[in-house]
């Protein structure tokens, strides 16, 4: 069931500071009427809301505690809610967000930190936002107004960062240790890295050199990449473009078969054909892989849960056994097979990639809050005592109830909305942002839950991830604002292409 209506907090008030239009010619004729303006605009207060509250509260640590109005500092300190939340402020046409972002990453010191570093969401996170807010305000918002020395900074920032980083490649294949000791340019002594964090990496390091001019960052990541596109053993790939979830660092060679859409391997699909709207030139192999993959799952991976068969999920595969699970971080992959069906012109790819939509859609509207749990299941010999008959009506029984500010199933409403003109995904989108500005808004931002299932979503974790600001405000407010170069295209259009963190980045063919 869904939510009753209900009045936004400060309904539709204006943002603080410049509001700026980006008329577009070109692209979908999807047009914003009265309607699409005011809930635009209402996304827009709730991004306001988070960013005061991070001000006020948090500035410039990484994120909100939006209950107790404290911060954390999980992302090295270095402010990663305000880098990430740079592009949709930019896009936003929020001015002054964007200067306080851009005064803030001019005195960033990428080479100083007291703890352990990610290569994986210091890519997506950081060197991402300043790329993107980079290819934006050199380009389609270039009318922001902002000081040009600043934006040529981002660029400066983001060869440094990755100058700290690149270190991590230095391994006997070129498949890079994850966890980093930069000041002593160590490691956590892995002996494996995951497919996701090996395979997401490419957009970001490619996108580095094709600014600087310096191949060397492309060189780095898409090394490490050429492992999980020409996998070995064989039993790596159990079917066509299907692969394991682990790789060997000293080799490059995969350490299981073990096959999933779910966290810790999704982006790696999701950059396959992303790659290849950055570049179909340079990157044909990359969308043939991607190819593979998603026939695969068609035929070996769909799955469609006995007491509701009209849904569609991707099951997972391992050794001669599904596990038939998925995650909230696994609803990305609707809007990947729509991506790649407009880009292909595969309607089959486009069909399948809407069956995927309205199976995570189904998880969002069968709970208390009208917001999808953090994974599920469909195994009728593992239905929960105490969920038989929420199974029987649902199709699925609840794993983990939380929900941690995810913006996987609004991602694939809007690509279903871009892609199809179908205004039940732009529904569907102002229905998911209604459920979580009633069931996680603080009085200083917004707050992961415990319980979707639970009237007001059960306790409350007290913290903000940075990708609120990245991606769940962005895609809420995308699909209701005007077409514009950064919008997501139909066919082969796209000007731009979203990293996994949401920030786009300009395409290297226009």
């Amino acid at each position: 069931m869904r939510v009753p209506s209900f009045s936004l907090p400060l309904a539709l008030l204006g943002l603080v500071g410049s509001a700026i239009a980006y008329p577009y010619e070109g692209g979908a004729l999807l047009r914003r009427d009265s309607d699409s303006q005011a809930k635009a605009d209402a996304v827009k207060e709730a991004f306001q809301h988070a960013w005061d509250g991070y001000s006020k509260y948090a500035f410039p640590h990484d994120e909100l505690h939006p209950v107790s109005n404290g911060y954390g500092d999980s992302r090295n300190g270095w402010g990663a809610s305000a880098v990430d939340a740079l592009s949709t402020a930019i896009i936003m046409g929020n001015k002054d967000a964007v200067q306080k972002i851009l005064d803030h990453i001019d005195t960033i010191d990428f080479s100083q930190t007291s703890t352990e570093v990610s290569l994986f969401e210091t890519t997506i996170r950081y060197l991402a936002g300043m790329l993107s807010g980079y290819d934006l305000l050199k380009g389609p918002a270039a009318n922001l107004g902002v000081e040009e020395s600043q934006v040529d900074n981002l660029l400066t920032q983001s060869k440094k960062l990755a100058d700290v980083l690149k270190f991590a490649f230095d391994t006997p294949s070129g498949v890079p240790y994850n966890n980093l000791n930069i000041a002593t340019k160590g490691n956590d002594g892995a002996t494996t890295n995951g497919l996701a964090v090996t395979g997401t990496l490419a957009l970001e390091w490619t996108r580095l050199s094709d600014l600087t001019g310096d191949q060397e960052y492309a060189k780095l990541s898409q090394r490490a990449e050429s492992y999980l596109l020409n996998p070995q053993p064989s039993s790596a790939e159990p079917f066509p473009g299907l692969v394991g979830s682990y790789i060997n660092i000293s080799n490059g060679h995969f350490v299981d078969g073990a096959v999933s859409w779910n966290g810790g391997d999704d982006s790696f699909y999701e950059y396959l054909i992303k790659m290849y709207v950055y570049d179909p030139k340079r990157f044909k192999s990359y969308k043939d892989r991607w190819v593979l993959a998603a026939e695969s799952s068609i035929k070996h991976l769909a799955s469609h849960p006995a007491p509701r068969p009209e849904l569609t999920f991707l099951a997972s595969y391992n050794n001669g056994q599904y596990g038939l699970d998925s995650q909230h971080l696994t609803c990305f992959d609707g809007g990947s097979f729509l991506l790649g069906g407009t880009v292909l012109d595969r309607q089959d790819f486009i069909d399948f990639g809407l069956q995927l939509v309205h199976g995570c859609e189904a998880t969002y509207n069968q709970t208390l809050t009208g917001i999808g749990p953090d994974s599920w299941g469909w195994d009728p010999k593992k239905v929960p005592s105490n969920q038989k008959q929420f199974y029987e009506d649902a199709g699925f029984y609840i794993n983990s109830g939380s929900y941690d500010l995810r913006p996987e199933v609004i991602e694939s409403f809007y690509y279903a909305y871009r892609i199809t003109g179908n205004e039940i995904y732009r529904d569907w989108v102002w229905n998911g942002f209604k459920a979580i500005n009633a069931t996680c808004r603080t009085d200083s931002g917004f707050d992961a839950m415990s319980d979707v299932n639970k009237i007001g979503g059960g306790s409350h974790y007290d913290n903000e991830e940075s990708f609120l600001f990245a991606e769940v405000m962005k895609y809420a407010y995308l699909v209701h604002a005007e077409d514009a170069p950064w919008q997501v295209q139909r066919g082969g259009k796209n000007a731009f292409v979203f990293n996994t963190e949401a920030h786009p980045f300009k395409v290297s063919h226009t």
